[in-house]
């Protein structure tokens, strides 16, 4: 594949992201968050308000964010974060949907987003970045806010500062979040929906799995709906032996925001050295969090390049790296997630995928999976103490936040 082939390759995956103006409010606190900003003109998209908080929690570290620029956050977003690129780790945004004050449901409804994305591209536009950024050559330009707004629904919608973050940190800003909906509406409880990696962190912050200065859960959550996650893991991106070094590596031609499962690989005749962009850097802690091996379920592809020394690690024809193990031992959270379970009174919902045809892209085919989370992963019940429904629906990871089908059937779960 050619050098324009994998720009192309990086802008369908890079999932992140007129003139905004300001209404800061007094900086206000409450317990431990601060209110910095309030957004209410020139807002893109259909959200009538947006705020940036900050967690006063001492836990908050600054991350690491690839060097090259790739992970920083643009347009819309990085405004909407003070016109800073890279935001510390303590600041997240609550996007508010129009009908949020009067939406006739009592439950209000906090959307999660995943790796890569923001509320914009994940929730209110699947076309913010164009072509490709949705999952297929054309993109609609609405998305699931837009069509639970419509059906009274009272929606928002929470922004991370770092796309590809510490779960730990995400799991901290979804309880931040769901105080301050249920602060503002007078709601008991709301509906979260979470899709990948924030379904991931969305059932963290349910199981309590937290560091010690973190959060306990206290029954804030009527509902959790689960989209596409990684409820077991995923080891796409060492199962494929190179292949996705070259969305990644620089020299190759990448630009892709994804941890490559090697340090050293050729490119045009030349060793290149990137561990700043591995999984053996510290630019993508949310990445490791979420690895689990599935080489004992399916087998991996032998027939594409260097897929021994990918996987199990090593130097290869033309690729050095530890391999998955090494990642997983350093900092995944999947076994401890099922070991601390979800609580029996939040009943949980797993919608899934299972068409790989995610378009430009090296698709997930060892096993049935949407394209890049194993269907056996994603309906994974291990650990889901209340297990309310699965639905696998005929569509690729980055359709099932916007499908028809799958907006449909989250609708019809929330009642």
């Amino acid at each position: 594949m050619g050098r324009r082939s994998w720009r192309r390759v990086a802008a369908a995956l890079a999932l992140a992201a007129g003139a905004l103006f300001t209404t800061p409010a007094a900086a206000t606190a409450t317990a431990s968050v601060t209110l910095e900003a309030a957004y209410t003109s020139g807002l893109e998209n259909g959200w009538v308000l947006v705020e940036r908080y900050k967690d006063n929690s001492t836990g908050f570290q600054a991350e690491t964010y690839p060097p090259d620029g790739r992970g920083d956050q643009t347009g819309q977003t990085r405004r909407l974060f003070g016109d800073i690129a890279r935001p510390h780790s303590s600041r997240f945004l609550l996007y508010h949907a129009p009908g949020w004050q009067t939406g006739a449901k009592s439950t209000p409804v906090l959307l999660v987003h995943g790796a890569n994305q923001n509320a914009d591209l994940a929730w209110a536009n699947p076309n913010a970045r164009g072509s490709y950024g949705c999952g297929q050559a054309s993109c609609p330009t609405t998305g699931l806010m837009q069509h639970l707004t419509g059906q009274g629904y009272k929606v928002f919608a929470i922004g991370f500062p770092h796309v590809t973050g510490d779960g730990h940190y995400w799991a901290e800003q979804i309880h931040d979040a769901v105080a301050r909906i249920r602060a503002k509406t007078g709601a008991a409880q709301v509906d979260v929906i979470g899709w990948s990696k924030g379904a991931f962190n969305a059932r963290m912050y349910v199981s309590s799995l937290r560091k010690p200065w973190g959060t306990a859960y206290a029954g804030g959550v009527r509902k959790l709906i689960l989209v596409g996650g990684p409820n077991k893991g995923f080891d796409w991106g060492y199962r494929h032996g190179w292949t996705h070094d070259f969305a990644i590596f620089p020299e190759c031609g990448g630009s892709l925001n994804a941890p490559a499962p090697h340090t050293q690989m050729v490119c045009y005749g030349l060793w290149r050295n990137h561990p700043e962009l591995s999984y053996e850097g510290d630019a993508y802690p949310g990445s490791d969090d979420m690895l689990y091996r599935w080489d004992d379920v399916y087998p991996l592809p032998t027939t594409e390049q260097d897929w021994y020394t990918t996987y199990y690690g090593g130097t290869g024809f033309y690729t050095v790296g530890r391999g998955i193990q090494w990642a997983i031992d350093r900092g995944s959270l999947v076994r401890p997630l099922i070991d601390a379970g979800t609580p029996s009174s939040v009943p949980v919902y797993q919608l899934c995928g299972n068409m790989p045809d995610m378009a430009l892209l090296h698709n997930e085919h060892t096993g049935p999976s949407d394209g890049a989370v194993f269907v056996a992963s994603c309906t994974a019940g291990d650990g889901i103490e209340n297990r309310a429904a699965t639905a696998t629906l005929p569509l690729n990871h980055l359709k099932l936040g916007w499908s028809a089908t799958a907006m449909t059937q989250i609708a019809a779960w929330l009642g």
